[in-house]
């Protein structure tokens, strides 16, 4: 790409940007948490299918006759026929018929419905093995990068890994969105395509490397600078291919991977930045360290 500007210049700005969003995401999750989808949050999920269109207040309506409130109603399908209520409570048995029963005393015996309930016990177990999934793919990441490369990289790689799935959560946070298992799995997703995109531009430096004479911290960084150029054309077409797949899944996909598409999309976004403007720098600040310490063993 012709078009260069000095991002390893600006470092401070752009850390001083990530550090910004990061603490109000802190501040926003502290004071507000995570919505919890019923899959980390005990409760009992029905969709119901009344085989033509319903309008939203009339399922609520339905509903709250039977005497259980739901916590969130949707409705979904191609003609609005479909009804999904989350509760946060587990419904009794009792209590799921009544309600399959009003819908269909009012819309015939076409209805039909699927129960899916997470009890507390379910509920917790899915939590942690989601905290796990995450932690034994960051692991296996850094020990894979360390392999390939140096600690240094993985320890830039990692923290705009980290940097990535936070942005992702804050901004749930911030904007009250539900944090399901499709979360998860978008959240797996992002780590590795984040981690991908940024081994693109570490590979680019360390091939410059083996040829450069590097004897001043600012000849590293103009190494640093002009492998990130090197490689911006293909991060930035790699990201916007990835990235319209995604806005196309949420504008046309279903309501259930709606909010996949979402964390994908501020994934994607987040993961080409940090690959760019944190990872690379921060490699930069570390291995400037090495280069002081040569000259010294050099001299001795």
């Amino acid at each position: 790409m012709r078009f260069s500007f000095d991002i390893v210049k600006q470092r401070k700005k752009f850390f001083a940007l990530s550090i910004a969003v990061t603490v109000i995401g802190i501040v926003t999750m502290l004071i507000f948490g995570l919505n919890y989808g019923v899959d980390f949050k005990a409760g009992t999920t029905l969709d119901i299918n009344v085989g033509q269109t319903i309008e939203k207040a009339k399922a609520e309506e339905i509903i709250s006759g039977t005497g259980v409130a739901p916590a969130v109603v949707t409705i979904g399908g191609e003609t609005n026929n479909r009804v999904t209520a989350r509760f946060d409570t587990v419904l009794t048995q009792d209590q799921v018929n009544k309600v399959d029963s009003s819908f269909k005393s009012q819309f015939g015996d076409k209805v039909s419905k699927e129960e899916n309930t997470v009890d507390p016990e379910l509920a917790k177990e899915l939590a942690y093995k989601a905290i796990y999934a995450v932690l034994i793919a960051s692991v296996g990441i850094i020990i894979y990068v360390s392999i390939r490369f140096e600690w240094r990289f993985a320890v830039a790689g990692i923290v705009a890994l980290l940097h990535d799935a936070f942005i992702v959560v804050s901004l749930f946070s911030i904007f009250r969105l539900e944090v399901n298992l499709p979360f998860v799995a978008a959240i797996l997703t992002i780590v590795g395509y984040s981690i991908n995109d940024t081994i693109v531009i570490f590979d680019r430096i360390r091939e410059n490397l083996r040829f450069a004479k590097v004897k001043s911290f600012d000849d590293l960084a103009d190494l640093v600078n002009r492998s990130i150029w090197q490689v911006m054309s293909r991060s930035i077409n790699t990201v916007i291919t990835v990235l319209v797949a995604a806005v196309c899944l949420f504008i046309f996909g279903s309501s259930a991977i709606r909010l996949f598409s979402l964390a994908m999309i501020f994934g994607l976004v987040s993961g080409a930045y940090s690959s760019i403007f944190i990872a690379s720098p921060l490699w930069l600040i570390m291995k400037s360290k090495t280069i002081g310490s040569s000259k010294k063993k050099a001299v001795a």
